[in-house]
């Protein structure tokens, strides 16, 4: 009897203490560190919503963005406080660069651009990716976005050569072909109103199947229904905030639906893998060919250990390419061409340009690098409305940057939009659609201020496909000017908001007139 009394204190005993170390350990993280970071960096002269338990800023977070959702807004160009509230109403009260939080996670928010191009460089490799929230990470995998270190070198080098200048020269007969079959659906709709973000959306998404993965639209439609769903679940979830591991005791109906929506992904990139890989076998195509799909398979079949990649990976790199060309394109000929819409002017100017130089031709490579007044435009647009508002980075390792010292796994924000809607940058005509703002180029809009305008990131991790993006763009919107004259309706009503990419929360209403 002795012996059982013993064994059960000696039980309880060792539980009270693994309990009290487990309640040690979450305090320190849940509280202790949270405050540490946010006196450290109050020292410094670095303020910020003060942090709560458990939450950090997310509630504020979550109720601003609701509130600024549920005003009206009129034609205004100025959407910085519409569409990222929390930012706005924080650099006003604490300065450029403040501390917010994530739960107990840091997130130093930056829109210096002095730290900013530092950051972004990364020259020293102190500033990797920042952490991917879960949703997100549903959404892209572990490619090119979101890898880092030599993983991310060789999926770098992977999308470089796919969109190198002589493949680009070659997706732009299928890009062609794309906007002409958008410009056929459009004859029935001559002189009546077309919701043109739903259409671009179509087309994006058939030029992205078309020259990546050799296939059409309609081939790749449930992928993209699913990335759309996967996309809104992610939206209305990233700030919420869960406790580690409990899901795996109890799931939200979220949750289930994305782990659906990730497999359904999945499964669907894999039988257009199986097919390429098919008509090699039966020699019905001698290659795997120099699309991004035949890039991405020539390495999956690479000889070279060190040069292969992974079936995960090539179909996280597929998942990436789908969603981040699609959605990127779309956000910005929906934006350009609401716009051109307004301002008519604009559009006469640019449409007397294409004819200059293509006439009633279709667009080509060469044409396209002389569209001066289409690139002030596009660059105007992007300015106004960049299709990503943010990117994440993270402290590697204790830093000094400027006159801060920052520390070690902190996570920072480079809030874009808050530098491309900045007066201080751009003027008190910062609201304004003055695209003759770039007509001597990016350097002399910003006045040579560094890393004030970068709709598709700076440094090292400049989006591949940018080349890619605006080529799709030129032609589509080139295309476009030589069939129609267009107006925005009265019934479009104003409401930018932030999924994956900033897009029209009611589509773009325009009125075509044909030429």
């Amino acid at each position: 009897m002795v012996f059982l009394g013993n064994m059960i204190i000696l039980l309880f005993s060792s539980l009270c203490i693994y309990l009290i170390f487990t309640l040690v350990k979450v305090l320190h993280k849940l509280w202790w560190t949270p405050i540490r970071i946010q006196n450290f960096m109050a020292f410094q002269g670095i303020r910020g919503p003060s942090y709560r338990f458990i939450h950090g800023s997310t509630k504020e977070v979550l109720i601003m963005k609701k509130e600024a959702m549920a005003k009206p807004m009129t034609l205004s160009h100025n959407i910085f406080p519409k569409v990222l509230p929390q930012i706005y109403t924080w650099i006003n009260t604490y300065g450029r660069n403040y501390l917010s939080w994530y739960g107990p996670k840091a997130h130093f928010v930056v829109s210096e651009p002095e730290l900013v191009k530092e950051i972004l460089n990364n020259k020293d490799r102190s500033y990797p990716k920042g952490d991917i929230p879960a949703y997100f990470r549903l959404l892209l995998g572990n490619g090119v976005t979101t890898s880092e270190g030599e993983k991310w070198t060789k999926h770098r080098k992977l999308s470089t050569y796919a969109f190198n200048a002589e493949n680009l020269k070659g997706m732009i007969p299928e890009m062609i072909a794309s906007v002409e079959m958008l410009l056929e659906r459009w004859k029935q709709n001559e002189g009546r109103e077309i919701e043109v973000y739903q259409e671009l959306r179509l087309l994006t998404s058939e030029i992205i199947s078309r020259t990546a993965f050799g296939s059409s639209y309609v081939e790749g439609k449930s992928i993209f229904d699913m990335l759309t769903k996967l996309s809104l679940i992610i939206h209305r979830n990233i700030y919420k905030l869960r406790l580690p591991g409990i899901s795996k005791f109890w799931r939200t109906q979220d949750e289930i639906e994305s782990e659906k929506l990730v497999k359904g992904i999945h499964n669907s990139v894999m039988e257009i893998i199986k097919k390429r890989e098919e008509k090699v076998k039966t020699g019905e195509a001698d290659g795997f060919g120099n699309d991004f799909l035949g890039v991405l398979l020539n390495s999956y079949h690479d000889a070279d250990e060190k040069k292969r990649i992974s079936i995960e990976d090539l179909v996280d790199e597929c998942k990436t390419f789908y969603i981040a060309g699609q959605e990127s394109t779309n956000s910005l000929l929906s934006w350009t061409i609401l716009l051109l819409g307004i301002h008519t002017d604009w559009q006469e100017e640019a449409r007397k340009e294409v004819f200059n130089i293509f006439g009633q031709q279709k667009p080509n490579l060469d044409g396209i690098a002389k569209l001066k007044i289409l690139t002030m435009i596009i660059n105007e647009t992007l300015r106004l409305y960049p299709p990503v508002l943010g990117l994440m980075r993270k402290v590697e390792r204790e830093v000094q940057i400027g006159q801060l010292t920052l520390p070690a796994n902190m996570n920072l924000y480079i809030a874009n939009a808050a530098l491309h809607h900045d007066p201080e940058i751009w003027g008190e005509d910062v609201h304004l659609f003055k695209p003759e703002r770039f007509s001597g180029g990016v350097a002399k809009a910003t006045n040579n201020i560094p890393a004030a305008f970068f709709p598709f990131g700076l440094g090292p991790r400049t989006c591949v496909g940018l080349n890619f993006a605006t080529t799709e763009a030129k032609i589509t919107l080139s295309m476009i000017l030589q069939k129609y004259l267009f107006t925005l309706s009265p019934t479009y009503t104003h409401s930018p908001y932030e999924a994956v990419t900033l897009c029209p929360r009611n589509g773009v209403q325009v009125i075509l007139h044909s030429l």
